[in-house]
Order: C-alpha cells, then structure tokens, then sequence
C-alpha cells in the first residue's frame, strides 16, 4: 500500500448513538474497536447490525463505521436544506477528503492512531426524506447513461482500534495494484 498523503483531511465531528435511530448525536470522542465499529453504537459488531439487512441473513459487518463529507451539508445548503453532522446517521463527518472518489479497500488514518478501510458507498433510504423531504433527490441522482450516483458517504470496517476526535487529522492510504469503484454495500 501506498504512504498516507501528505495533505491530509479533517474529522469535523463524531457521532454515535446506542439506539437503531436515523440520527445519531455528537460526541467529544468516540473509539473504534477492530472489527467490531464504534463502541456504544448500534450499529457496531462482527455481524450486520442494520435493521433490515439482519432480518435476510446474518452476514459480516461491511458497515461499522458510517463517514460522510461535509462538503455534502455545503452543498444541499445551497439548495436550501440544512443539514448537521450526525444528522444522517453518519459516525464520522470529514472535510478535505473525496470520500467518493475513493477506491476500495483505501485505509483512512484517523487521529493518533485508528485505521478503517472503506468497503462501499451507503445506500441511502427513504428515511432521508422523511429526515427533511426533498432531500434524497440531492444524495441520489441519475447520470444520462443511467448510472446511478449515491452521496449519502461511505461505509468502513475497523482494523486498527483508537480513539477519534474533531479537529482529529485523516491521512489516505489508496490499495496498490487495480483499483476498484465503490458499490453499494
């Protein structure tokens, strides 16, 4: 794997919440645990703990740590929705990072020592709208060829455990050899 960059990104906030809600809270700190996700979140374990997806199958846990880019609130700002960090359910909010435009498997750095690697883009749901409606037509859009083009952040694993902060910084580490696009997981 390639070095971390040398300008990094910024965690903007942390969020967790202990109850399967859209919304989850800021927090001054959260620890991620390896393989496991945030510690106190409801979403966190080895297995899926998403709501729907446990009632199919119990499957690894490819979503234990929820990021999202604040670039996203700037701009549904400019459309006229207003939108906090933790408000869509996100873990960690970051600036200065196309979150989007990473490959899978890349490894964020985050803080002193915590590292999660990305497995996919979120798949947003109608809660979104039910959130602020209007709003998921700005997170899912159509391109004219028909590809689909989810913003609603990205979803990690945990392989290394720390603690992670605002203000903490986000170093990006891209997977050698061929890169593959996030999908929805």
């Amino acid at each position: 794997m390639a070095a971390p960059l040398d300008s990094p990104g910024l965690v903007v906030a942390v969020s967790r919440s202990a109850h399967h809600a859209f919304s989850k809270a800021n927090e001054p700190e959260i620890r991620l645990a390896a393989g496991v996700g945030v510690e106190g979140d409801a979403h966190s374990g080895a297995d899926v703990q998403h709501l729907s997806r446990r009632k199919r199958e119990l499957v690894p846990n490819l979503r234990q740590v929820h990021l999202i880019h604040a670039e996203l609130f700037d701009e549904v700002a400019a459309a006229g929705f207003t939108v906090n960090p933790g408000e869509l359910g996100e873990n960690v909010t970051t600036r200065g990072v196309d979150l989007l435009a990473l490959p899978r498997g890349t490894r964020l750095h985050l803080g002193d020592r915590a590292v999660v690697e990305l497995t996919g883009l979120r798949n947003p749901c109608k809660q979104i709208d039910g959130f602020q409606a209007g709003l998921m037509q700005r997170l899912v859009r159509r391109e004219p060829d028909g590809t689909i083009v989810r913003k609603a952040g990205v979803m990690s694993i945990v392989l290394v455990s720390g603690i992670v902060r605002a203000g903490d910084t986000i170093g990006v580490e891209l997977p050698a050899g061929d890169r593959e696009a996030l999908a929805p997981v």
